[in-house]
């Protein structure tokens, strides 16, 4: 019996890593995804509604089954409405930002800023729950962006304005996650991560088709199969799975294993984006990389 608890145990964690590796890496396609998109005409709103829309029905699909086991209920008025406006923040203006970003910056470039938000979280954690700022994050903090201005400086010798308008974006999309996290754990630890993120995820598709419908004719949303193959990745592959896959993993091995993990997902973007991309590799990039993800792990550390 001793040694079966041990294999299961084992397996458990096996799986666990297994889950924050594929997780880390399906959410590492997204930029690949919208920038072939962006290839075939489609703009950021319509792409964002149609990623939205393909993910939308798994998230009720999970809101309903939960609501169907005994302990689970909607949380009462003043917490949904909390629930919902990190939605809208974290996966419609976040999302927005991010996607809307990178029509002027290289998918590196847009993968490196937005993974400062580790940082961003630390230091509004200090600045609204008094949490304190050691030498190591200031280490972090000067690393991380370091390498960010780094591969900035040298996209926008070549791309002028435009980079700095989307570097811009990108970096806001980073805050704008950054606060989503930051009061986001009261409410996942009261309600659990599955709960919360359904009801985030489908108030946040509620605001994206509104903006949608503000801005669009619902014929745009007839695009040519190329580009709603995309979506279609991009919403299952790079939205639902790894959204489920990451919580998971948390579970099995724990929230700091888990992001060990994912310190992997801004060399698996780049990786990807020079081998289906043709986006060009040089030191810059490569210097670039290794600032923030030092910085990165530099936080991560006790």
């Amino acid at each position: 019996m001793g040694k079966t608890s041990i294999a299961l145990s084992q397996h458990h964690f096996r799986t666990g890593w297994l889950l924050a590796v594929g997780g880390t890496a399906l959410f590492a396609l997204k930029s690949i995804f919208i920038k072939l998109a962006y290839a075939q005409g489609v703009d950021t709103v319509t792409l964002l509604t149609l990623r939205m829309l393909v993910a939308a029905p798994f998230y009720l699909l999970m809101l309903g089954w939960l609501l169907r086991q005994t302990p689970t209920r909607i949380p009462a008025p003043k917490p949904l409405a909390a629930i919902m406006l990190l939605g809208f923040m974290g996966y419609y203006l976040s999302s927005w930002l991010d996607m809307q970003g990178l029509n002027y910056v290289s998918a590196q470039l847009e993968r490196l800023t937005l993974y400062t938000y580790p940082i961003m979280t630390t230091l509004l954690g200090w600045v609204f729950l008094r949490e304190a700022i050691t030498p190591r994050i200031m280490l972090a903090l000067v690393l991380t962006y370091s390498g960010v201005m780094l591969l900035y400086a040298h996209e926008a010798n070549l791309g002028g304005a435009d980079v700095t308008l989307g570097v811009a974006m990108v970096a806001t999309a980073a805050l704008i996650f950054a606060f989503y996290v930051v009061f986001s754990k009261g409410l996942i630890g009261q309600f659990g991560s599955r709960l919360f993120t359904s009801i985030a995820m489908l108030a946040s598709t509620l605001f994206v088709c509104i903006h949608f419908l503000l801005t669009h004719r619902v014929s745009d949303l007839l695009v040519n199969p190329t580009a709603w193959g995309y979506a279609l990745l991009l919403g299952i592959f790079s939205t639902v799975l790894p959204s489920f896959m990451v919580s998971e993993a948390i579970g099995r091995i724990g929230a700091a294993r888990t992001s060990i993990v994912g310190t992997s997902g801004p060399l698996i973007t780049i990786l990807l984006a020079v081998a289906l991309l043709g986006e060009p590799f040089g030191w810059f990039h490569l210097a670039g990389m290794l600032l923030v993800m030092l910085g990165v792990g530099a936080l991560g550390k006790k």
